[in-house]
C-alpha cells in the first residue's frame, strides 16, 4: 500500500507530572523516534508484513536524514520522498506524564515545500491496493485519490482536524476514519456523533468510523452502525495510538474483513500501543495483536 502525508522526528520526554509554568521538572526518560499520521500507520502495516511506500516532503537537514534512516529501518520504502535541500524538516517535543500516559505536543512545522499534484504519480506502484491519506496536503491528496480511483485502489483517509477543503477530499475517499475533533463541527446539537457519521457517509465514503479515544470508536456502513469499546489497559503513552488504529484498520481491509472486525482489531492494536509506549518502538506486530485478541476472546468465553 501507499501512504501520502506528513512525517517528523519526535523527541519524547517522560516526566512524573506536567509542570506548572515557570518551574522545573526532571525528565525520567528521553528518546527520539519518528511520527506523523500516515507514516505511523505505514510502520504499523510494515510490522504486520505489508509492503508499504511513503510519499511525503522533507529536507536534507539532520531531521530529514533521521526520517529516511528510520523509515528504511522499519522496512517502509522511502525512495519516493521529496527531499528539498536547504530547508528544515518537521520535528516535535512530546511530554508524556506518568500515570495515564497523557501527552502534550510542542511541534515545529517543516519549511520544506509541500507535495504538489505534479509530484504525485502512482504509476510507480502498480501492485498497490490501498492509498492512505492523512489529509494534511490537500491538493496532492486530491490528485493521489483521483489516480487511485482510476486504478481501482481503495482510498482511506485519516481525518484529524476539519480544515478548509477537508470535506472536498472526503468526497474522494472510500473509507474514512475520523477523529472526534474532526466530527464535532458536523455533529449538531446534543453531543451525539451519529449525525456526523451520517453526514460524512452521505458525502461518498462506503465506511465511516469516528474514533473517540478512551470511549472507543463508532462506525457506519451499508449494514448499519457498530460500536467498539476501547480495551482497558494501563497506558504508558497515548502518542500515536490513533495512527496505529488507522494502520491496523487498513490491515483488516487488506484481509477483506467486515467493518466490525476491522474496528475490533484496530482497537486492540491501539490499546497495545498505549500500553507499550515508546514512540514507534511501542507499535505492536501482528503476532502481539493476534495474541491480545485471542486472550480477550478467551476471557469472554470463560
Amino acid at each position: 500500500m501507499v501512504g501520502l502525508g506528513q512525517v517528523c522526528v519526535d523527541y519524547v520526554g517522560r516526566l512524573p507530572g506536567y509542570p506548572a509554568e515557570d518551574s522545573k521538572t526532571e525528565l525520567e526518560e528521553l528518546f527520539t523516534s519518528c511520527g506523523g499520521p500516515a507514516a505511523t500507520a505505514l510502520v504499523t502495516l510494515a510490522r504486520s508484513g505489508v509492503s508499504t511506500s511513503f510519499l511525503g516532503s522533507i529536507s536534507d537537514d539532520p531531521f530529514g536524514v533521521q526520517i529516511v534512516e528510520t523509515l528504511e529501518k522499519e522496512d517502509v520504502d522511502a525512495s519516493c520522498l521529496k527531499i528539498t535541500p536547504g530547508y528544515t524538516s518537521q520535528f516535535a517535543f512530546i511530554a508524556v506524564t506518568r500515570g495515564e500516559g497523557k501527552r502534550t505536543i510542542f511541534w515545529s512545522r517543516s519549511s520544506a515545500p509541500e507535495l504538489t499534484p505534479e509530484d504525485v504519480s502512482l504509476d510507480r506502484f502498480p501492485d498497490a491496493r490501498i492509498l492512505h491519506l492523512d489529509g494534511l496536503m490537500l491538493d496532492a491528496g486530491k490528485e493521489a485519490a483521483l489516480q487511485a480511483r482510476q486504478r481501482d485502489m481503495t482510498v482511506v483517509m485519516d481525518a484529524g482536524t476539519l480544515r478548509e477543503g477537508s470535506l472536498d477530499l472526503v468526497k474522494r475517499v472510500d473509507v474514512l476514519v475520523a477523529s472526534e475533533t474532526f466530527a464535532e463541527p458536523l455533529a449538531g446539537a446534543g453531543g451525539s456523533v451519529q449525525p456526523a457519521l451520517e453526514t460524512l457517509m452521505d458525502m461518498g465514503p462506503r465506511e465511516v468510523v469516528i474514533t473517540l479515544g478512551a470511549r472507543g470508536s463508532i462506525g457506519l456502513d451499508g449494514h448499519g452502525m457498530v460500536r467498539q469499546a476501547a480495551f482497558p489497559v494501563t497506558s504508558r503513552d497515548t502518542t500515536g495510538a490513533g495512527d496505529v488504529y488507522h494502520g491496523a484498520y487498513i490491515y483488516g481491509l487488506l484481509q477483506g474483513w467486515p467493518m466490525a472486525r476491522c474496528m475490533a482489531y484496530a482497537s486492540a492494536a491501539a490499546a497495545l500501543k498505549c500500553m507499550n509506549g515508546g514512540g514507534w518502538r511501542g507499535i505492536p506486530g501482528i503476532e502481539a495483536i493476534q495474541d491480545f485478541v485471542k486472550a480477550l476472546d478467551h476471557a469472554k468465553r470463560v
